[in-house]
C-alpha cells in the first residue's frame, strides 16, 4: 500500500521542480539586494516621518502587512504556473495600492507641503545632528516650562524631580506610577489643589513621567532657613541624596526653584529657569553643567 504522505510530499517536490521559484531565486542579482533595500529605506523613512503617531498609523500597518503578502502570494502564484490567479492577485493589488491616494490623502498633502519647504534637502540629509533626539528634548522643555509658568501665576504647588537615572526606590514604596508622555496639561491635571497626587512629587526621567505622589526625604541641614516648606526641604533632601534636579514651585509666593545637590536657586523670570532647564536636560556631563549652572547659586543659609 502507497503512504499517502509520500505521494504529497513527492507531488509537491515536482511542482516545486518544475516551478519558477528556484530560478527566480537565483536570478537575484547585487543590484536587484541594493534596489529592494532603497525602497526599504524610503517607505521606512515616510513611515517615522510623517505616519508614525498619527491616527492613521495603525490603518498603515495593516495595509503594509496586506500589501506584501498579496505580492507574495501572486508571486508564488505565478511561479506555480498559477497565471490566472496569479493574474488576478496582482491586479487586486494595484487596485488597491491606487485607492490608497484617496485613503491617505491628508497625509500625503502633509508630505507634498513638508517637500516644498524650503532647506529640506538641506535640513533631512544634510544634517548630522539628531533631530529627532533633539525635537524630543525641545518639547519636553516647553512643557514643564508651560506648566511651572501657569502654576507661579496662579500660586499653585509643584513638585517635579527630574532624574538622570531611574531610582525605582523612590517611588515604589509610597507613589502612584504614571508613565506617561509628559505634557503641561498631564502635569497641570496631577498638582491641581485637592486632587490624590497633587501633595506629593512627580518623578521624570528622559520623556516620561515615571510617577506622582511621591514622598521625598527632607533635608537635615539645621541651617536651613524657617522661610522654606515642606516642598523646598523635601525638593534639597532627594537633591542631597541623587544626581536628580528639582522643581519647585511655591504655593505660597509662586516662586520658582531649582534643587541640585543640596544647592537651591531662586528664579526672577521664567526665562532663566527655561536656560538652567535646557542645561538640565541636554547636557548629560555633570562637570560641565556645574559650571554654567551653579556659577550664580547660593548655598541655603539661615538668616
Amino acid at each position: 500500500m502507497i503512504d499517502s504522505d509520500s505521494i504529497l510530499l513527492n507531488s509537491i517536490k515536482n511542482l516545486v521542480q518544475n516551478s519558477d521559484i528556484i530560478s527566480v531565486v537565483t536570478a537575484f542579482t547585487t543590484k536587484d539586494v541594493i534596489q529592494i533595500l532603497v525602497v526599504i529605506l524610503i517607505v521606512t523613512y515616510i513611515y517615522m516621518r510623517f505616519i508614525r503617531n498619527t491616527q492613521a498609523e495603525k490603518l498603515v500597518r495593516g495595509i503594509l502587512v496586506f500589501i506584501v503578502t498579496a505580492w507574495i502570494f501572486s508571486g508564488v502564484l505565478i511561479a506555480l504556473h498559477f497565471q490566472i490567479l496569479g493574474q488576478i492577485a496582482q491586479y487586486l493589488l494595484t487596485g488597491i495600492m491606487l485607492s490608497l491616494v484617496i485613503v491617505f490623502q491628508p497625509e500625503l498633502r502633509k508630505l507634498l507641503v513638508h517637500l516644498g519647504q524650503t532647506k529640506f534637502v538641506a535640513k533631512n540629509f544634510f544634517s548630522f545632528k539628531n533631530n529627532s533626539e533633539d525635537d524630543i528634548k525641545t518639547n519636553i522643555i516647553k512643557e514643564i516650562t508651560e506648566a511651572v509658568k501657569y502654576c507661579s501665576r496662579v500660586k499653585r504647588g509643584a513638585l517635579i524631580v527630574m532624574q538622570k537615572e531611574i531610582d525605582k526606590s523612590m517611588y515604589n514604596e509610597v507613589g502612584t506610577t504614571i508613565n506617561a508622555d509628559i505634557s503641561a496639561e498631564l502635569i497641570l491635571t496631577i498638582f491641581f489643589p485637592n486632587t490624590p497626587l497633587h501633595d506629593g512629587a512627580m518623578v521624570i526621567h528622559k520623556d516620561k513621567i515615571l510617577a506622582a505622589g511621591v514622598l521625598l526625604p527632607l533635608t537635615e541641614d539645621p541651617k536651613l532657613s524657617w522661610r522654606y516648606g515642606t516642598r523646598h526641604r523635601a525638593a534639597i533632601g532627594a537633591s542631597e541624596i541623587s544626581d536628580s534636579a528639582c522643581i519647585v514651585v511655591s504655593e505660597e509666593t509662586g516662586d520658582i526653584s531649582i534643587a541640585l545637590d543640596g544647592i537651591l536657586r531662586k528664579y526672577e523670570d521664567i526665562t532663566s529657569f527655561k536656560d538652567d532647564l535646557e542645561r538640565i536636560i541636554g547636557n548629560d556631563k555633570k562637570e560641565k553643567m556645574e559650571n554654567a549652572f551653579f556659577q550664580n547659586f547660593l548655598k541655603i543659609r539661615k538668616k
